[in-house]
């Protein structure tokens, strides 16, 4: 049995086969850009997956370029009307379909103000696309199902590919490039132990940290959207300042312990819980003790997350059936949100 968000997760290694082989010098460009005339601040502008795809490109700018970056909250722009400072800016505005006023508004704001404007985008038609300076085509063809699954990951790439650019890293580029075959082989991960894990479940926490606390959000988003499912994304640091006290006697917990230094405090947290009563499964590489979910390693560890949430799909869209749903159709949504 199948859906059109499972097919569409599949079809993510060809996307991103696409993607990386198109536009290398409009990257290229950039990343020169960049590197000549550095930014004096940073803002992703996004909402919903695409939203965590702007925290991972954010994180991964922080830690490797050592720059600061904001997530604007948009209402300041198409409500408040703020006048921001705006010179020496660089915007990056996240879409699968460009249409949301409250991207395209401070797009604009930002680019008239003389901001560099980023938008990735999976349609270069789009108002998102005609309103900023920097257009970078996600490629991951059309996408029916309501949950965002391969242009997620497009835009997952396409951040961590302009990073490699700006910072002019060829180990980071030769990772990316193996990417189609590592998500193949992600995709390829037995996970069917989280459909029989969290099958009865109405409410569940989902922890990781650093560079996989991205994927953690979206695993949040799609256990709401696609399975009814109470879920919240937490750090590790920050479930034990407060959330942690609504573990109990088999409260259910996914944890994303993607390799890297988070790692070893997201596997003590996993230990953590379970000696507190919690359900937790772990997902983390083959060979880590106690992993229920096993997780593909890629080229470079900062590339981890892109592959754990390609793990991820199939499993949520399995759960969603389990549980009577349809994963097309999920309850109140429609394939594009606009807001304002």
């Amino acid at each position: 049995m199948t859906s059109r968000m499972l097919d569409e997760a599949r079809e993510a290694p060809d996307a991103i086969a696409r993607l990386l082989a198109a536009d290398e010098e409009r990257y290229a460009a950039l990343g020169n850009d960049l590197r000549a005339d550095a930014p004096r601040s940073l803002l992703t502008i996004a909402r919903g997956s695409s939203d965590h795809a702007a925290h991972y490109m954010a994180y991964l700018t922080m830690a490797r370029l050592g720059r600061l970056v904001t997530s604007l909250p948009m209402s300041l722009v198409t409500l408040y009307q703020s006048r921001l400072l705006r010179e020496g800016l660089l915007s990056l505005a996240f879409s699968q379909s460009g249409q949301s006023e409250d991207l395209v508004v401070p797009t604009r704001f930002f680019r008239a103000g003389g901001a560099r404007t980023v938008a990735f985008v999976n349609d270069t038609a789009s108002p998102l696309a005609q309103a900023a300076q920097w257009v970078f085509d996600l490629h991951a063809g059309s996408e029916r199902s309501v949950a965002a699954t391969k242009s997620h990951i497009a835009q997952l790439v396409a951040g961590a590919r302009l990073v490699a650019e700006w910072q002019d890293d060829q180990a980071l580029r030769l990772a990316l490039d193996a990417l189609p075959a590592d998500l193949q082989r992600a995709s390829e991960q037995d996970w069917r132990s989280g459909v029989d894990a969290f099958a009865d479940v109405d409410r569940l926490l989902v922890v990781s940290r650093g560079l996989g606390l991205a994927v953690a959000m979206e695993a949040a988003l799609k256990f709401k959207e696609a399975c009814g499912i109470q879920a919240e994304a937490f750090s590790g640091a920050e479930l034990r300042h407060g959330p942690m006290a609504l573990v109990e006697e088999g409260y259910p917990l996914l944890v994303f312990a993607v390799r890297g230094p988070a790692q070893p405090g997201l596997l003590a947290l996993a230990e953590d819980m379970r000696k507190r009563g919690a359900r937790v499964l772990l997902a983390a590489s083959r060979g880590t003790a106690h992993a229920d979910l096993p997780l593909a390693t890629s080229d470079a560890e900062d590339l981890d997350p892109i592959l754990a949430i390609q793990s991820f799909y199939p499993m949520v869209e399995a759960l969603a059936r389990a549980r009577g749903r349809d994963p097309d159709a999920p309850r109140h949504l429609a394939k594009i949100t606009v807001t304002r």
